[in-house]
């Protein structure tokens, strides 16, 4: 595992737990000498795991689409930032780019990035690990609904067994390198996304 990309927040939420577990997994990625990739903003979440990462002497690439750079909220200091297009040209180049993929708690785009490469796995487009560190419980009532999905018989088994839930940086990441994908029929290319 050289490169995690990081989903989270561009707000820091209304308890300071989930800056802390932004710091928590930032120096934990660091000791273990991950680069991170994330989105590229100073703010919120997503700029306290770049602050935290830069800080332990760790390495940070910033991908940020173009009309979020004219806004000027990218990160100015760090190891290398990326400017694309688009979100979706974002998104494929986090994927691009990483070995895993963490979600922090974060609103509607790290939800709909995360379910992007759910799904991107689901058909069979990567067969990298992803997770949830679910700081402060955040992601409880998520985790119950994919159980749900899973007893109505609209995931099976299989695919939610794909999604890893914790909430320690440390124990996350251990079980990514452990990761077995299952074996998954692919219904299409990435161009066809």
């Amino acid at each position: 595992m050289q490169r995690l990309a990081v989903f989270c927040g561009s707000r820091s939420g209304a308890s300071d737990k989930y800056r802390d577990g932004a710091i928590a997994l930032g120096k934990e990625m660091a000791k273990r000498d991950i680069t991170l990739v994330y989105g590229g903003s100073s703010v919120g979440l997503m700029g306290q795991i770049a602050d935290t990462v830069l800080e332990e002497g760790g390495q940070v690439i910033g991908v940020i689409p173009q009309m979020l750079e004219d806004r000027e909220i990218s990160h100015p200091n760090l190891t290398e930032l990326i400017i694309v297009g688009s979100m979706h040209e974002r998104k494929a180049k986090m994927s691009d780019l990483a070995d895993g993929f963490i979600a922090l708690p974060g609103g509607p785009g790290t939800m709909e990035e995360f379910f992007e490469i759910f799904t991107w796995a689901q058909l069979g487009l990567h067969q990298k690990p992803f997770g949830l560190l679910n700081v402060n419980n955040y992601y409880d009532r998520l985790v119950s609904f994919f159980d749900h999905m899973t007893e109505q018989q609209f995931m099976d088994e299989k695919y939610r067994s794909m999604v890893f839930v914790d909430s320690n940086p440390e124990t996350l990441i251990e079980k990514f390198s452990s990761y077995h994908p299952p074996a998954v029929k692919t219904w299409i290319n990435e161009a066809q996304t």
